[in-house]
């Protein structure tokens, strides 16, 4: 499997560690930066024997079957569409664009038999969140009632004083768009399709053009409903998930990646032999790395089949985030229906005005 990468910044040697530390057989054969000298620098760590500042060159001179995208977020759509429309597959970091309209737009770029476009949404991979989908399915857990998807995390004002972040044009949202949303997949992996969203964002204490914090009520199609909290706000960091079933509480507390000791179960009163022992026999030994998903993206792309996480599964998630923002704007529930072509919300993640987020004295940025 020949594999470049676009972009040669921190989630790229993310991504090159393990790609090099993956059991199928890879090579990592270009990379690309805008920046001549630290692509150099970065293709000489990993033994890349390629380095270019034009993708199209990349392509055209390494031939790859797949292209990382590891730019930020801004850049995702211009080389995911230009790798497509050379026939390669992309796995593209998240958010994948900065709209439903983007997202849409490259998932018409794809083939019925490839190139396909693929989301790295890693937490869904670990052993810890397999075991939880094969136990709901089983049946063992009884119907989901209630959820909790906190990602409660801590970033200075330093940390946003890179240009392309807390701006909606170069980083599509905030907290909810750019840190939340890996739990927020886990929780829509699980519990599926999500049918009404209420929710408040707040800029409280960062000088950014987007929010600094939301909090959202979601229904699901099962029945179930989960209190969603993204903050970039709290000294104590934390990622946490809890689920409500009606025979067991399931947990997983982390930051930024979790193992199988992050997990803990609690039967309800008379389940507890079933439960656990379902629990103890399920999957175990992956964390929830982008190694774990990377190997099933190569394992998939070598079967000729689409990898995970497909355009239409990140779609999901992404009008989730459409609608924490339409629903903080309009100041009403908001469904799934209400998020298509038309609304300003599919148009871009800020709506109809993109200094609608005020602070806590009501002043606009």
């Amino acid at each position: 499997m020949r594999i470049g990468l676009v972009g040669t910044g921190n989630i790229a040697r993310v991504h090159a560690e393990a790609l090099l530390s993956l059991d199928e057989p890879v090579e990592l054969v270009g990379a690309v930066d805008v920046d001549a000298e630290r692509v150099r620098d970065f293709a000489g760590r990993f033994g890349i024997p390629a380095h270019y500042t034009d993708l199209d060159r990349m392509l055209a001179q390494t031939r790859p079957d797949l292209v990382h995208v590891c730019t930020p977020p801004g850049a995702h759509r211009a080389s995911a569409r230009t790798a497509l429309a050379a026939g390669v597959s992309v796995l593209v970091e998240k958010p994948p664009t900065l709209s439903l309209a983007e997202l849409d737009e490259l998932a018409a770029a794809q083939g019925e038999s490839g190139p396909w476009l693929a989301t790295v949404f890693q937490h869904r991979f670990g052993s810890g969140a397999r075991r939880l989908r094969a136990l709901l399915h089983s049946g063992v857990l009884g119907r989901p009632l209630l959820a909790v998807c906190h990602t409660t995390w801590f970033r200075e004002q330093s940390y946003f004083d890179v240009p392309w972040r807390g701006r909606w044009e170069t980083e599509g949202g905030g907290p909810t768009m750019g840190h939340g949303i890996h739990q927020m997949d886990l929780l829509t992996a699980i519990l599926g399709e999500w049918t009404e969203v209420s929710a408040l964002v707040r800029r409280q204490a960062r000088r950014v053009r987007t929010e600094d914090l939301s909090m959202a009520h979601v229904s699901f199609a099962n029945g179930a409903v989960a209190s969603v909290v993204n903050s970039v706000l709290s000294p104590r960091e934390e990622s946490y998930l809890r689920f409500d079933f009606e025979r067991a509480t399931v947990e997983l507390t982390h930051l930024y990646g979790y193992g199988d000791d992050d997990w803990r179960i609690t039967p309800a009163p008379g389940f507890e032999q079933p439960v656990l022992d379902a629990w103890k026999a399920g999957e175990t030994g992956h964390n929830s790395g982008h190694r774990a998903q990377f190997s099933a993206v190569v394992r998939a792309l070598r079967a000729g089949a689409a990898p995970p996480v497909t355009a239409g599964e990140s779609a999901r998630t992404m009008r989730l985030v459409a609608a924490v923002y339409a629903s903080a704007r309009t100041g009403r529930p908001v469904r799934p229906a209400e998020l298509g072509p038309g609304s300003a919300f599919y148009e871009r993640m800020s709506g109809d005005d993109p200094d609608w987020i005020t602070d806590p004295t009501g002043d606009r940025p």
